[in-house]
């Protein structure tokens, strides 16, 4: 049976959030998650979602992420691994490597790495994109 709240019980998806770590939380180690999940605690370790996952902006988060559709509105540094596509929100800061076939950065969202982007067919090459965040004076 999936958790369910009054003010988090629905992801951006229309989807019904399957669990989550909140605030206060502090986590070390693996964490599969089957459907939608959501993090707004520290996490050091790797995360693996076959749904959606969502960072939200008091997530701390180091490690790696393999997903489907990855939004990113906390704090992330290390690699992520997406099927679908990488949402960095407004709030939003990644560091470090993205591999996926669609990112989207709203404006105010900071991305500091690579991003490869994988290509339709697994013949051709990926092809990857170097991005400096720029600094806001």
């Amino acid at each position: 049976m999936a958790w369910k709240s009054k003010s988090r019980d629905k992801n951006a998806e229309g989807g019904e959030f399957t669990g989550f770590l909140d605030k206060g939380v502090r986590f070390e180690g693996m964490l599969e998650a089957t459907g939608v999940f959501r993090i707004d605690a520290q996490m050091k370790g790797n995360l693996l979602s076959t749904h959606s996952l969502t960072l939200g902006e008091g997530a701390r988060v180091e490690g790696q992420i393999e997903g489907n559709h990855v939004v990113i509105a906390g704090k992330f540094d290390g690699v992520i691994f997406a099927k679908g596509r990488v949402e960095i929100q407004a709030k939003g800061v990644v560091t470090g490597e993205i591999h996926t076939p669609c990112l989207v950065i709203e404006p105010g969202g900071i991305f500091d790495g690579r991003c490869h982007m994988l290509a339709a067919s697994e013949s051709t090459k990926p092809l990857t994109i170097p991005i400096r965040a720029a600094q806001q004076g």
